[in-house]
């Protein structure tokens, strides 16, 4: 996907994180700080950091300024419901900031964390490839201990085959 104009990038980015949130959604509450190995994300720790890099990395990026990325850890909101919160209201924030971008500073470069030089569009890109990378963890978590997840565009992969006309 390149992105040309703000708007669309803004509508597709949207849908994006409402596709993430349908699956955060469905963390049970006494799961938020569970992860599969000491050390690693737990639940909460992926939604705390997902919010954070996008408002924190990308939004001040945006805004020709460093990331100001601090800690995902218990300091912030700590219960579901508090999490996903606090997820929308600095998604809010970021749209907000993403949308007044114009067509030249899409196309102009900007410094990422790694002090790279990169067109913002195509960081704004890396963004959602970073959203569907943890979305897939969340889902994968999930699947470890037993919840049931929403499929993402409707159909579950066994629902598919058996509309397929493709032979078994």
């Amino acid at each position: 996907m390149e992105i040309q104009t703000v708007q669309p990038f803004l509508r597709y980015f949207d849908n994006v994180r409402e596709r993430t949130m349908h699956v955060a959604r469905c963390i049970p509450e006494d799961k938020v700080d569970w992860a599969y190995a000491n050390g690693k994300f737990t639940l909460g720790a992926l939604l705390r950091h997902l919010a954070i890099a996008e408002r924190y990395m990308w939004a001040e990026n945006a805004l020709g300024r460093p990331a100001c990325v601090g800690s995902h850890g218990q300091q912030l909101p700590h219960d579901l419901s508090g999490i996903l919160q606090w997820m929308e209201r600095l998604h809010a924030e970021s749209m907000g900031i993403f949308g007044q971008l114009t067509d030249d500073q899409l196309r102009a470069k900007c410094t990422t964390p790694a002090g790279n030089q990169l067109a913002l569009s195509k960081w704004l890109r890396s963004m959602t490839e970073h959203e569907i990378h943890h979305r897939g963890q969340l889902y994968v978590y999930l699947g470890i201990l037993g919840v049931a997840t929403p499929p993402i565009f409707g159909l579950t992969f066994e629902e598919v085959l058996a509309r397929s006309g493709a032979p078994n």
